[in-house]
C-alpha cells in the first residue's frame, strides 16, 4: 500500500522557531552513538569496499541496522543467510524475542564514556520501528518485547549521573513496524516508499513528544526526514514540535535531517570535508562500516586507535564535532576493537584535551599533515603523523623561538620547524601564543 500527502513544509510558508547552535555542543566535541537493538541479534550484513552496482547498493547494504530491510530483498545475501539460520519462517520482529541483554544501559554507557565523549546518543526507534521506551504508542517495544525494560530510561539516568549530555536518535519518516510497504532496493526508493499520511504523522509525532517529555533530550537527531503530512502548520508539524522542544529544553539542539527548510547543525555521515566549514557540523560515522554490531566486520573494517584520533582532529578543526559510532552485540557488551578504539582516544584526551574540549577553528584548518584549533589564548598545531619527528609551523608564527608540547616539555624553533619529543607518542600537540 502507498501513502499519499500533498502537503510540504515549504508551499506552506512555514515558520520555524530559532534552532541555533548552543555553545555547550560547540564545547563538546565528542559525542557517542549507540544503536542497539533487534538487528544486534543476528548482527549481520555484508562487508565490502562499497563499489558496488548502484542497483545493488540496498541488496548489499554494509549496515547491519538495515537487516530488517535487506532480507526482504530476495536476491540478496542476507536474505539467504537469514532463511539458513532461523529458517523461512521467521520473520525479523520474531528475533525481539531473542533480544535478552545482560549488561545493563549503565555498565554500556560507562564503557563509551571511557572514550572521553560529552554527550551520548542511543537509537530510541530505527526503522524497523522498535522502540526501547515504555511507549504508549505499540506494543512493539523493549518492555513488551525482549529485554523487558525501558532501555532509554536506564540510558538517560546513567549518561547523566556520568555528567555527560543525553540525547535521542528518532527515525522519523521510515517505520516499517506500521507499513506494508516494498522494500527499499534504491535511493529513489528510500524517498517513495514512506509513509506520508496524517495518521503516520500523528503518531511518529505523538513518540516523539513522548521522549521530549520524559527525557528532555539536549539533542534531537532526527533521521530520514519527517513524513510530509507533518511539515505544516499542525501541532503534529516540525514547527510546533520544535516549539514544544524548545520551551522543555531551551538550551536543545536539532539536527538537518527533518526535509524543512530550517535546521540545527548540519550532519555529514561517512563523508569527509576539507577546510573550516561555516556553519557548525557534526561527523557521524561507525567505529567499523556499519553502525550496528556487524559480526562480520575485522580489524581491516574498523578504525585504529591512530586512525580515530587523526579523524577526530581533523573534523574538530574543520568546526565539527564527531558523534562516533558503537554498535554493541545484542547482549550489551562493547566489541573488543570498538572499545580499543574509544580507549586509546580517552587516553589521548587525558593529556590533550585542552587543545580539543571548548576551541574553536583557527582561520583554516591545517596545513600539510597538521592541524590547528584555539583556545585559551592558545594556538595549538595537531601532528597527525608524529613520526617524521618534526612539526613545521605555520608561516604565521616566523617570530617564534620555541613550542611547548602537551605532555612532553619543549623544544627550540629554527626555520618554522620544531623536533617533536621523542617521548611523544601518538598525535602530538604543540602550543602557541595565538598574539
Amino acid at each position: 500500500m502507498l501513502y499519499f500527502d500533498q502537503r510540504t513544509g515549504p508551499e506552506l510558508g512555514v515558520s520555524y522557531p530559532e534552532v541555533g547552535v548552543p555553545e555547550w555542543y560547540r564545547d563538546a566535541k565528542l559525542g557517542v552513538f549507540i544503536h542497539w537493538g533487534i538487528f544486534s541479534v543476528p548482527a549481520w550484513a555484508e562487508t565490502h569496499d562499497g563499489n558496488v552496482p548502484v542497483e545493488d547498493a540496498f541488496a548489499r547494504h554494509r549496515y547491519a541496522e538495515w537487516y530488517a530491510n535487506t532480507i526482504r530483498i530476495p536476491s540478496s545475501a542476507a536474505r539467504a543467510h537469514h532463511v539458513a539460520r532461523y529458517g523461512e519462517g521467521t520473520s525479523y520482529e520474531d528475533l525481539a524475542q531473542q533480544w535478552r541483554p545482560t549488561a545493563s544501559p549503565a555498565e554500556l554507557v560507562a564503557a563509551v564514556l571511557r572514550s572521553g565523549a560529552r554527550y551520548v546518543v542511543p537509537v530510541t526507534k530505527h526503522h524497523d520501528g522498535f522502540c526501547l521506551w515504555d511507549t504508549a504508542t505499540t506494543s512493539f517495544n523493549t518492555v513488551n518485547r525482549g529485554p523487558g525494560r525501558d532501555l532509554i530510561a536506564e540510558f538517560a539516568t546513567a549518561t547523566r549521573d556520568a555528567g555527560a549530555r543525553f540525547g535521542v536518535y528518532f527515525s522519523g519518516a521510515l517505520d516499517w513496524h506500521v507499513s506494508d510497504l516494498a522494500p527499499i532496493q534504491s535511493e529513489r526508493d528510500l524517498f517513495l516508499l514512506r509513509r506520508n499520511d496524517e495518521s503516520f504523522a500523528r503518531y511518529a509525532a505523538t513518540q516523539l513528544k513522548e521522549l521530549i517529555d520524559r527525557f528532555a533530550p539536549s539533542i534531537l537527531w532526527n533521521d530520514i526526514e519527517w513524513p510530509d503530512a507533518g511539515k505544516g502548520h499542525d501541532d503534529y508539524g516540525v514547527a510546533a514540535l520544535w516549539r514544544h522542544y524548545l520551551a522543555a529544553v531551551p538550551d536543545g539542539v536539532v539536527n538537518d535531517r527533518w526535509g524543512v527548510p530550517a535546521h540545527g547543525y548540519l550532519t555529514r555521515e561517512y563523508i569527509d570535508v576539507s577546510g573550516v566549514q561555516q556553519q557548525v557540523w557534526e561527523s557521524t560515522r561507525g567505529l567499523g562500516m556499519s553502525f550496528g554490531y556487524n559480526a562480520n566486520e575485522d580489524a581491516s573494517h574498523s578504525l585504529s586507535p591512530e586512525a580515530l584520533i587523526r579523524f577526530f582532529v581533523d573534523v574538530v578543526a574543520s568546526n565539527g564535532n564527531l558523534l562516533i559510532n558503537v554498535g554493541p552485540r545484542a547482549d550489551g557488551t562493547v566489541p573488543e576493537l570498538q572499545q580499543q578504539a574509544l580507549d586509546g582516544l580517552g587516553r589521548w584526551l587525558e593529556t590533550n584535551g585542552i587543545a580539543i574540549f571548548g576551541t574553536r577553528p583557527w582561520h583554516r584548518a591545517g596545513d600539510a599533515d597538521v592541524r590547528y584549533t584555539v583556545g585559551q589564548g592558545r594556538l595549538y598545531a595537531h601532528c597527525l603523523s608524529p613520526a617524521v619527528g618534526e612539526l613545521r609551523l605555520p608561516d604565521e608564527r616566523a617570530h617564534l623561538t620555541q613550542v611547548n608540547w602537551l605532555g612532553g616539555g619543549t623544544t627550540a624553533v629554527t626555520d618554522l620547524v620544531a623536533p617533536i619529543p621523542t617521548a611523544l607518542k601518538g598525535q602530538a600537540v604543540a602550543v602557541a601564543d595565538l598574539g
